[in-house]
């Protein structure tokens, strides 16, 4: 049974700049609350931990930090499985499909490995013509492998065969990745050209870059957490720090389409401080990218996913200033990876769009009295 948030032990006074301090150097992560009419609660007096909060936590089934992930480099594999049949998979709850992944290791070796696939998702779900997939590796079938250790990680493939769409798959890739420069609260991903060949001819249907996603119970598990299956978060509920760093970034990347409160394209993560920290995920509608096909919410006050507009609390309003001088000590870093091997797969004239909208970003929290205006004007009460 999902319950809510609302019930979980939580720590006030003191204890709150303790952690507070502790978070910032963790560097926790987004948080992006669709509910823009709730209200701020008064905090509750702090309750006694139940046994009953751990019930919906997730561990994962296997050890964090893959050696799929140890490394950025991006590398080729061919994913063969009945094209035909996974296509036809458009309902919820479709079944696993056998399939394989090989690759040619160093030594010039092919190495393949059975796995799983499944379609999920919503919206591209509908939209692509190859759909979304998760997939799901052997317990020893991947040993010794690139792919050792993975549990269901997600695939971001091809959603449509042309070169836009390709360069839509970097782009969020690569804001997985500068993600990973502000927080290590954060998913990692593996960048991989991938040759989709259909197991009933043999064919190779096109080869197009996408990634893989960290598992979201092993990335809480590398920062010592656990995943929580918990709607209702609120202010509350929240820790201030990893609130605002969680919503700086979704401004920063111009993304309104998350909602840890319905746990719509956010996690949270409970933290061996006793604290909850929002993770947020699946970025193609974020207005730095600019999709085509992207949108904003009808209640929203924006109606372009360029338009940036600040979604977090003003209760944490305190918390923002700390997090503002973190992003503005990993420019340098975060700049750098629109230069570097995955940075140069991204067409020149998108780089420099990206960089421009990066700039503006920086000018918006250039000073406490300009960060306030361009966002904590619009903040949630």
């Amino acid at each position: 049974m999902v319950k809510t948030l609302g019930g979980f032990a939580r720590s006030r006074g003191a204890f709150a700049v303790a952690a507070a301090a502790l978070l910032a150097a963790v560097l926790l992560v987004p948080t992006r609350v669709m509910a823009q009419q709730q209200k701020s609660k008064t905090p509750k007096t702090p309750k006694a931990a139940k046994t009953a909060d751990n019930d919906s936590a997730k561990a994962p089934k296997k050890a964090p930090n893959p050696r799929l992930f140890r490394s950025e480099t991006p590398f080729d594999v061919t994913l063969t499985l009945n094209i035909k049949q996974i296509k036809r998979d458009k309902q919820q709850n479709a079944p696993w499909r056998t399939a394989t992944l090989s690759y040619t290791d160093a030594a010039g070796t092919k190495v393949s490995v059975p796995i799983r696939a499944k379609t999920r998702g919503v919206w591209r779900l509908k939209h692509c013509d190859f759909p979304p997939l998760r997939l799901k590796f052997g317990d020893k079938s991947a040993d010794g492998t690139e792919f050792a250790n993975l549990d269901e990680p997600k695939l971001v493939g091809y959603c449509r065969n042309t070169p836009q769409y390709e360069q839509y798959n970097l782009q969020e890739a690569q804001l997985y990745r500068v993600y990973r420069q502000v927080t290590d609260l954060s998913h990692k991903v593996r960048v991989l050209r991938i040759s989709y060949a259909d197991s009933a001819t043999g064919q190779v249907e096109t080869t197009r870059y996408g990634f893989i996603i960290e598992d979201p119970a092993q990335m809480a598990a590398r920062v010592g957490g656990k995943i929580l299956d918990r709607k209702g978060a609120t202010a509350d509920d929240l820790d201030p720090t990893a609130t605002a760093m969680a919503y700086t970034y979704l401004y920063f990347m111009a993304n309104t389409d998350v909602s840890f409160n319905g746990l719509h394209n956010g996690e949270i993560v409970s933290l061996p401080n006793g604290q909850y920290a929002p993770v947020a995920y699946d970025f193609d509608f974020a207005g730095i990218i600019n999709a085509h096909y992207a949108g904003t919410d009808p209640s929203l006050p924006i109606r372009n996913v360029r338009t940036r507009l600040f979604r977090g609390y003003c209760a944490h309003e305190a918390a923002y200033p700390p997090i503002y001088e973190i992003f503005k000590e990993k420019r340098p870093a975060i700049e750098a990876l629109y230069a570097d091997t995955i940075g140069k797969l991204i067409a020149p004239g998108t780089v420099k769009n990206s960089l421009d909208y990066i700039n503006d970003f920086y000018k918006d929290i250039r000073t406490p009295e300009a960060a306030k205006k361009a966002l904590m004007s619009d903040c949630l009460k």
